[in-house]
């Protein structure tokens, strides 16, 4: 398997197009059907509208790439059945959440998500709440995934400049950091409060990663590459 590539960019040019998935098209009656045995495992499982790129060029401390609409249940089949058309990638943002005595805070899925026992940085594929004038707004889906999973606002944090692109098989996650201003068990504490007063909350439990050994096989190989890179660094 290759190891993830890491690049340091500082803008990102993200263009949502029209466009048909021939994947899509010639799989459908695979697809729904395959949908429907992930909605029996999981039957708050829906299949809205979901965002996936084609064309990555990282150039001269630049992201561009080109997204388009396709629906939840074909982008799961891609990805559970190898990602059977490689031209495609699943991009999207994360929210590194750094605490004042330098823990990275992540939260595990719940049993209910499309994720389930995952351990990673608030995130979610792209959709079409994060489209602005026909581009994809990353920081803004950052900031919402953040809110939604955590409780947390912008007020909360702050945002340090440029991005972390994680390029791991057919992913790519661009990594903010966030700095807080709170230690680690403050701000899980307060996250934890945050997850007991949803109905349906996303996220099962939040984990404190302070160095490598915090790192375990549940967590994504793009996140664990970027914490390993950080904590070199330190």
């Amino acid at each position: 398997m290759t190891s993830p590539i890491i690049h340091r960019v500082t803008t990102l040019d993200l263009a949502v197009r029209p466009m048909i998935w021939p994947f899509a098209e010639e799989r459908r009656a695979d697809i729904a059907a395959h949908f429907a045995e992930k909605q029996r495992e999981l039957p708050r499982m829906w299949n809205g509208r979901v965002l996936l790129g084609r064309d990555a060029v990282f150039a001269d401390g630049h992201l561009s790439a080109t997204y388009f609409e396709t629906d939840f249940a074909s982008f799961l089949a891609w990805r559970d059945w190898g990602f059977p058309d490689p031209a495609v990638f699943n991009g999207f943002g994360m929210g590194a959440l750094r605490t004042s005595d330098g823990a990275f805070v992540m939260g595990e899925m719940a049993r209910h998500t499309a994720n389930a026992g995952r351990i990673y940085f608030p995130s979610g594929t792209p959709d079409l709440d994060d489209i602005r004038d026909g581009r994809l707004d990353i920081p803004g889906s950052v900031a919402r995934e953040i809110e939604e999973e955590t409780g947390l606002t912008a007020a909360d944090y702050v945002v340090e400049p440029g991005w972390y692109c994680i390029v791991s098989g057919r992913a790519i996650a661009m990594i903010q950091i966030l700095d807080l201003d709170m230690p680690g068990e403050a701000i899980r504490t307060r996250i934890e409060g945050n997850l007991a007063l949803q109905d349906e909350a996303e996220l099962s439990a939040i984990h404190l990663v302070r160095a490598t050994g915090d790192l375990t096989p549940t967590m994504p190989r793009f996140v664990t590459a970027f914490v390993e890179q950080q904590f070199a660094a330190r």
